[in-house]
């Protein structure tokens, strides 16, 4: 059985469709075992002995907006990949606070080219670099500087809108609950 996250995008916890029990359902419906759900943002760890990713995806994605109205985005990432992602400790000697997010961006597919921060769009952002097996942008986000908001404008435009982005501490505490 594998084991993987799903990451949605788009997820409000005060629509009533988009709380963890209804997205559980979601999943179990799907036929995935050892479903839950993690904090209030789209975050789902399951079981599938399912190993085609895109078609795993696919299958949520559509499912969630038949089901539930959710037209966001799911990226998965396997058990795997979170682990050797954390492992690897990429932010190492920074600390997340409330002056500074470090930040995991999951992309859909690998860029060709890292995007070089700070910009003038996004002074405030610091990519450190790009873990290909997770297929994630790392950044460290200034959060005392009000220009942070431009950085999801300016990934966007880079990537698309099929990205979602989770602190480095929602990424550990996913890989925790996985151990489970």
């Amino acid at each position: 059985m594998n084991r993987y996250a799903a990451f949605l995008r788009g997820i409000m916890p005060t629509n009533p469709n988009m709380r963890g029990e209804k997205l559980r359902g979601v999943f179990e419906g799907l036929g995935f075992e050892k479903v839950s759900s993690l904090l209030a943002s789209g975050n789902v760890v399951f079981h599938s002995p399912e190993t085609d990713v895109p078609a795993l995806e696919s299958a949520i994605q559509q499912a969630l907006n038949t089901e539930l109205g959710i037209p966001g985005g799911t990226l998965i990432r396997t058990y795997d990949q979170l682990r050797n992602l954390v492992d690897a400790d990429p932010f190492a000697g920074l600390t997340h606070c409330r002056e500074t997010y470090l930040t995991v961006t999951f992309v859909r597919e690998a860029p060709k080219t890292i995007p070089r921060f700070p910009t003038e769009d996004a002074p405030a952002v610091r990519v450190l670099g790009f873990d290909k097996p997770a297929a994630a942008l790392l950044s460290v986000i200034d959060n005392s500087d009000p220009s942070t908001t431009k950085f999801m404008q300016v990934i966007e435009k880079l990537y698309t809108k099929d990205i979602t982005t989770r602190t480095f501490l929602t990424v550990q505490k996913t890989l925790a609950k996985m151990d489970k």
